[in-house]
């Protein structure tokens, strides 16, 4: 199932989520909880760790990715632009389109820099068409930021020191780095890993960075995430006991918990057999801590 180096934790899953599509997982430190999203079922996750707690959020279409707002409500990404939701009522209000995304495309995931502005990306929902990109959201706009004729975008990530951005090309199977000037505007972006030269039948999904600058993926399947020195170079992997592994968020008060979400879409009916797990959340402690995502700033 694995290719690369040995294995270097063991994850447990820590809440049965039974997600068609878990994606974009973030750790809230203000609340102490993990957020993160099912894109098919419409739903976002909030996941108490101390408490066990789990709440689930209905949204008025596919929703890609969820981050805190330094107003103390979260931002989404939904097929329609962005979305204000208010953690306490549930309740969802559109606030802006992106600017000139093509019908039949919805946005997928999303970071956040340590300026609050929010770094996401577009994909084709049908994955058959090269009609996504990568966009910035700050001070209540939207502008194109990073490669574009992507069909399957995922990320981006930004490096701890703000100097690189990494972009996800999940059906390339590569993922690339960009350079960042002082203002946190990307240079030109070359290639960073050709995943399928350590992972022949994986694609990489969600990626991000911990505390030393290397880049953690999730590999659709490809049973694991795996993690990556700044040069490029496998470092090690973790096993999962489900194919299609998406993305991973450090949390806990150290930051030294790795969450990480998980899917059944595009398993049949023999594959969910013998991955009952799959779609569930999973979590494994880390040596190296991951960095804590600022609170996004956007209003309009």
């Amino acid at each position: 199932m694995i290719a690369g180096s040995a294995l270097a934790a063991t994850a447990e899953r820590v809440l049965a989520a039974g997600c068609t599509l878990g994606e974009g997982p973030v750790w809230d430190p203000a609340r102490g909880c993990l957020w993160f999203t099912d894109i098919k079922q419409h739903q976002v996750h909030r996941f108490d760790p101390g408490s066990g707690q789990h709440r689930r959020y209905a949204m008025p279409g596919q929703v890609g990715w969820v981050v805190p707002l330094d107003d103390g409500g979260l931002l989404a990404g939904l097929p329609d632009g962005l979305h204000r939701l208010d953690p306490v009522t549930g309740v969802s209000t559109h606030l802006l389109a992106v600017p000139g995304e093509p019908d039949g495309n919805r946005l997928n995931d999303a970071c956040v820099d340590s300026g609050g502005a929010v770094h996401f990306g577009s994909m084709h929902d049908a994955e058959t068409a090269s009609s996504g990109r990568f966009y910035r959201a700050h001070g209540g706009t939207i502008v194109p930021s990073g490669p574009a004729g992507i069909c399957i975008t995922n990320g981006p990530a930004v490096a701890p020191d703000g100097r690189r951005i990494y972009y996800t090309d999940t059906l390339a199977r590569t993922i690339a780095v960009a350079d960042r000037d002082e203002a946190g505007h990307p240079g030109p972006a070359r290639l960073f890993i050709d995943v399928a030269k350590d992972f022949p039948e994986a694609y990489p999904d969600g990626p991000v960075c911990d505390a030393a600058g290397c880049l953690w993926t999730g590999l659709w399947n490809g049973w694991a995430v795996a993690r990556y020195s700044p040069e490029g170079r496998l470092l090690e992997t973790v096993a999962l006991p489900v194919a299609n592994v998406t993305k991973l968020a450090f949390g806990g008060p150290d930051l030294c918990r790795a969450y990480v979400t998980t899917a059944r879409k595009g398993l049949d009916a023999a594959a969910l057999a013998a991955q009952p797990m799959a779609g569930d959340l999973f979590a494994f402690s880390v040596a190296v801590p991951g960095v804590a995502q600022p609170a996004a700033r956007f209003a309009v």
